[in-house]
């Protein structure tokens, strides 16, 4: 499926979304991978998502990308009394690990890892940030607080630490459980929630066994100052603005997705941005003006791929929403400034023969009437350099891997294309020449820029680029064996 814009639209399924008939308007109306969101929804619904998602796949001959979100811990307050209380500006609260039913005094916060890592003066949020709590003094199995910002708390609210990094492993038992269910299924990428430190993902990795990519939410400020390392140990990214808003001031969040989205490019990595992109269109048909600036401003900032979640999970236009966010792709990228900016975001990096075949071809294109960039890719790395370089055409990924292709269905301007096995360049050149022509972006009378690695079938090998004609019978006729 040809789509007229770069940036890719990650949509999540859920109450709204399950089945074939929106699952597919979905996909033509934009969608161009699908999020399972792990918090929500038995393995028996997932499975039933999965199945229909590569049917509309199989029926439209299109490459989809699924990406499985893992829930993470969750850390939440136990219950009260009379389910809620008002907690007063000023007020002293405790959290401790008794049972019993809280008051307007205390309640459970059945985590003694938390305990274990907080120092005087540690902040605590408590629904969402709403409530925001100091520790005076605490113990192994309590923590004595000043209430600094009062509210109604209530049973089983979320508790945010963003002070410490906590002694919590990223994957509970159930995301274990479904992370082996995902990777059985065959999703193409896993998020990981509670990211706080390298290994948290070098776990995920280790139970994974390469059936899927990790993708490294960064959620928490503890990720924020690690991000290079958790960057370097991660397929993807993720910039999840919802938690980092409430564990972070919210002015501090428009400059740490911008320094997030350049330095996951810069590693040639996909990163997504998330969290209340079009949060209005759950009730409305239209969004918000600021809404609209925030998704133009992601796009501008060379983001691989934006988000919806309830948007089109459980919004009651879901179809309204990919369309919307569709169309501001479409009119951003059609900005003269749009490519000026994103060309001076790039970051000189020529340190490898890689880097520099596709800085080569990203130059050709600029100077040269070429139509688009080919690049013949087993791994995926040929494209994700070439998409690093956000060149002004379009970039045909010929792969004979679906898994693949269908991970780089996140990956920008990046339109994938399933080929047979290659031992030959020549043969690269002539099955992109076709598949740029069956696609639309170019005629026999253009020229194509073709990238690969040779020998074929061997990751990180871009060695060779060549400009060649559309018309694969001048290819023949001029290339030798």
């Amino acid at each position: 499926m040809k789509r007229s814009r770069n940036v890719k639209i990650v949509a999540t399924l859920g109450p709204a979304s399950s089945d074939y008939e929106m699952i597919r308007a979905l996909h033509e109306a934009g969608a161009d991978v699908f999020r399972l969101n792990m918090s929500h929804g038995a393995h028996e619904e997932i499975a039933e998502r999965h199945a229909i998602i590569r049917q509309v796949e199989e029926d439209l001959n299109s490459t989809i990308g699924i990406l499985a979100d893992l829930q993470g811990p969750k850390l939440r307050v136990g219950t009260f009394a009379n389910d809620e209380e008002e907690l007063e500006e000023g007020a002293s609260f405790r959290l401790d690990l008794d049972k019993t039913p809280g008051d307007a005094t205390r309640v459970c916060l059945p985590h003694p890892e938390i305990f274990a890592a907080l120092e005087e003066g540690t902040s605590l949020l408590v629904n969402d940030g709403k409530i925001r709590l100091k520790v005076t003094s605490f113990g192994k199995d309590f923590a004595d607080c000043e209430v600094i910002v009062g509210g109604t708390i209530s049973n089983r609210k979320g508790v945010n630490v963003p002070d410490v990094v906590l002694p919590l492993a990223a994957l509970s038992e159930k995301d274990r459980k479904d992370l082996e269910f995902v990777c059985e299924l065959g999703v193409d990428w896993l998020a990981l929630s509670f990211v706080q430190r390298p290994e948290d993902v070098n776990e995920a990795r280790d139970l994974a066994k390469g059936r899927a990519a990790i993708l490294s939410k960064i959620e928490k400020p503890a990720a924020v100052k690690s991000f290079e390392d958790i960057l370097a140990v991660s397929d993807g990214i993720m910039v999840a603005r919802g938690d980092l808003g409430v564990e972070l001031p919210v002015q501090n969040v428009p400059p740490i997705q911008k320094r997030l989205i350049r330095k996951s490019r810069a590693a040639a990595k996909p990163v997504i941005v998330a969290t209340q992109m079009l949060e209005s269109m759950i009730e409305s048909p239209m969004p918000t003006r600021a809404e609209v600036s925030d998704v133009a401003t992601a796009i501008y900032e060379g983001a691989d791929a934006i988000m919806l979640s309830a948007e089109s999970a459980a919004g009651a236009y879901p179809i309204e929403a990919v369309t919307t966010m569709n169309n501001v792709a479409v009119e951003v990228e059609s900005d003269p400034n749009y490519q000026d900016i994103v060309s001076k975001s790039r970051e000189a990096k020529k340190t490898t023969v890689n880097d520099a075949i596709v800085a080569a071809a990203r130059e050709i294109t600029e100077t040269t009437d070429i139509k688009a960039i080919c690049c013949y890719t087993q791994s995926g790395t040929t494209a994700l350099l070439v998409a690093r370089e956000r060149p002004p055409v379009p970039i045909l990924a010929l792969s004979s891997q679906r898994r693949t292709a269908r991970r780089l269905a996140l990956t920008w301007g990046t339109k994938c294309v399933m080929t047979g096995d290659l031992d030959r360049f020549k043969m690269a050149v002539v099955n992109a020449a076709k598949a740029a022509r069956a696609l639309g972006y170019a005629t026999e009378d253009d020229q194509i820029v073709v990238t690969a690695g040779v020998p074929f079938n061997t990751p990180g090998t871009t060695n060779i680029l060549r400009v060649a004609p559309c018309d694969e019978r001048l290819i023949y006729n001029t290339d030798p064996e």
